[in-house]
């Protein structure tokens, strides 16, 4: 069992020995930062110094951390663990074993291998160390969370609608999307909603498959269909689309066969679950057999089966448009 605390990225704090681990480096970046104040706050004239672990030479951290004439306090900050060199790890498991007072030492590991494991469990060992965790968020579930935390974390009022909304906009990129929250925090006093991000960001919104589909869904077959035309010219393949409507139909079907299923039976989070609950409505059985069996037919006609499988996927979308009734 870990004797190290264990915090999350937006609670960073200083210790003797503070490893920053995991994949997101806006996490990581924005919890080394945090630190850096913090001690800064303290001690105005805190020693910054960076090591890359990666080309490491042996006794630099004890030297660098060695008590100076004056006593000034350290922050030493060491990048690229996940690559470094038998010597950083001997020096790094020597350091554990006595640490500078007045001294803080940061290690960065993405995560990406096993390099340095020893050093890292004998950090996550030790008492007097802290490891702050820096998760991939790369799926759209993962990404809602963080948005709704960083309108919490201001103490302000967000729709479930003006976060997804973030979310498509941003999808590809978590310090834009953090930056796009942040400036609307700034220029707005009211409750964020959907229009409020479209009037910012709406130019920023990707045509892929889940806009396409929120169309759809709401019954916008004009919309939809311009949506996706967008989407095929700007390079998205149908196979890939039509993947894509396939899932989400499977979703409500789902919940139409189970309507009280819960999240974690139904692998979706509570507000993915009502949201498609409430795309259930105007759905029968019929409806849903007509557009699972059209699926099929787009995903064969996209594997060779026809010359325009792109006609076939916008009669498709219009079948969805209108809840699977053929009129």
């Amino acid at each position: 069992m870990s004797a190290a605390r264990v915090l999350d990225w937006r609670k960073a704090a200083p210790a003797d020995v503070v490893l920053v681990s995991g994949p997101e480096e806006y996490f990581a970046s924005e919890a080394i930062r945090s630190i850096r104040e913090a001690l800064r706050a303290k001690h105005p004239s805190l020693e910054l110094n960076e090591v890359d672990a990666s080309d490491y030479q042996s006794g630099h951290l004890i030297n660098i951390a060695s008590p100076s004439l004056f006593a000034e306090p350290r922050l030493i900050v060491v990048s690229s663990v996940e690559k470094c060199t038998d010597a950083f790890i001997e020096d790094g498991k020597r350091y554990l074993g006595s640490p500078a007072p007045d001294t803080t030492v940061i290690l960065r590991h993405n995560g990406s291998s096993v390099r340095g494991k020893a050093l890292l469990e004998a950090v996550r060992a030790a008492d007097f160390c802290i490891e702050v965790l820096c998760p991939k968020t790369d799926k759209e579930p993962e990404r809602f969370k963080f948005v709704q935390a960083q309108f919490a974390n201001a103490k302000r009022q967000v729709t479930d609608g003006a976060i997804r909304a973030l979310v498509q906009a941003f999808s590809k990129d978590v310090p834009e999307l953090a930056q796009s929250v942040a400036q609307i925090l700034l220029d707005s006093s009211e409750t964020i909603t959907e229009e409020i991000v479209d009037r910012y960001y709406g130019g920023r919104v990707e045509a892929d498959v889940f806009k396409v589909l929120d169309a759809a869904l709401a019954g916008k077959a004009a919309e939809a269909l311009y949506l996706l035309r967008h989407a095929m010219a700007s390079g998205q393949e149908v196979i890939s689309l039509n993947a894509g409507f396939a899932s989400k139909i499977r979703q409500i079907a789902r919940i139409s066969a189970d309507p009280r299923i819960s999240p974690a039976a139904a692998n979706m989070s509570p507000w993915q679950l009502n949201r498609t609950r409430q795309e259930l409505q105007g759905w029968d059985d019929e409806g849903l057999g007509l557009v699972i069996q059209a699926l099929a037919d787009t995903d064969a006609a996209a594997k060779g089966g026809e010359r325009n499988p792109e006609l076939r996927l916008e009669q498709l979308l219009l079948l969805i448009s209108n809840k699977g009734r053929s009129r």
